[in-house]
């Protein structure tokens, strides 16, 4: 099949499918006589393992570790229970990170009893007032730790 039948078979976009190409995670495919790619089953199967290690928010670090796990049976999966337990232990992090996020926003939303004018708004002014406050090197704001909404580098 082409680029396209695969992006429709797995609900995948193209760029994502040539992405996870260049980063090897897919085998190179081979060629038509056009110099279509051309993908098989193993593809499918392949790009449905990733796609759902991406859904359990892994990088792709961590998606390249088990793929080789997968292509080798026989190995002991020890080290599979431990990226599990590694990226069970990081999502745990970023819970309690979102926890304290929620909390620091109901706190915001608590400078606002009701509709004023905005020169009024005690979330505009608390805003203002933090603004001037330096934070942290990583906490600014939509981020956690440096990277976006705690994501590690490398996520597609």
């Amino acid at each position: 099949m082409k680029i396209g039948e695969l992006a429709k078979a797995t609900n995948t976009p193209v760029e994502t499918i040539r992405y996870y190409e260049r980063e090897q995670l897919l085998p190179v495919p081979g060629r038509t006589d056009g110099n279509y790619r051309i993908y098989d089953d193993e593809h499918t199967q392949r790009l449905g393992f990733i796609r759902r290690c991406r859904s359990l928010d892994m990088t792709l670090d961590e998606i390249r570790s088990l793929l080789k796990f997968r292509d080798a049976p026989q190995d002991d999966c020890g080290e599979v229970n431990q990226l599990l337990d590694d990226h069970i232990g990081h999502v745990a992090s970023r819970i309690a990170e979102l926890k304290t996020l929620e909390k620091q926003l109901k706190a915001l939303r608590l400078q606002c009893g009701g509709p004023e004018s905005a020169s009024a708004c005690g979330i505009l002014q608390e805003l203002d007032t933090a603004a001037l406050t330096p934070e942290p090197f990583g906490q600014h704001a939509g981020h956690v730790h440096g990277t976006l909404h705690g994501a590690s580098a490398k996520r597609a």
